[in-house]
């Protein structure tokens, strides 16, 4: 199904941001992860998220408003390279910044390749968001490439690695291509923007 979309903002730091309240999902993950492929089969459009075969193409947060009641943001990537120190060096204050600071983000959803171990950024990330208290979730994309079979193995190795049971995290995996998991993870994302941001303590 094809959603309402529009790109609200392309923001280099918090002067950009939109302002109209709105809660607000990013997806966080390695360069070519598939971040923007999956905001793509989320909002039924093949090419709306700027996608790119060149790694660490995207060194903005994107906002996507979608039906005009929330924002799918689509990170930076991290982990390329090939990508100029300055910039990664700037990658990542600009994303811990937004994820910290933003009072109208409701769900970060980590993005990792079901095909892989997690990365040591990975790891780093899953728990920087479980020592922050943030609510997040974690989809396994290209789950298409994987056989069925041996799926379990492949996302029990993602929960280990990442600690997931112990905060308690779910796991989705999801094909953007097939748009498998898709419908369970809009589920999750419309329940937490119903709960909103927790507050502290």
């Amino acid at each position: 199904m094809s959603r309402e979309v529009v790109l609200a903002a392309d923001a280099a730091g918090p002067r950009d941001y939109p302002e109209d309240g709105l809660p607000e999902v990013a997806f966080a993950g390695r360069s070519n992860v598939g971040k923007s492929s999956l905001i793509n089969a989320l909002v039924g459009r093949r090419r709306f998220a700027r996608t790119s075969n060149t790694p660490g193409r995207t060194q903005r947060l994107h906002f996507y408003r979608v039906e005009g009641r929330l924002h799918l943001v689509d990170l930076p990537g991290y982990g390329y390279a090939r990508v100029p120190l300055a910039v990664k060096r700037a990658w990542g204050p600009m994303v811990r910044t937004y994820l910290a600071g933003r009072a109208t983000l409701v769900l970060v959803v980590q993005v990792v390749d079901l095909r892989h171990p997690p990365s040591r950024e990975d790891r780093q990330l899953a728990a920087w968001l479980a020592d922050a208290r943030l609510p997040w979730l974690v989809a396994a994309t290209k789950a298409d490439k994987v056989a069925r079979g041996r799926r379990a193995a492949h996302l029990a190795e993602i929960a280990a690695a990442l600690e997931l049971e112990a905060a308690g995290v779910p796991l989705l995996p999801v094909s953007a291509l097939r748009r498998e998991g898709v419908k369970a993870l809009w589920r999750a994302i419309e329940a937490a923007c119903r709960r909103g941001r927790p507050t502290a303590g």
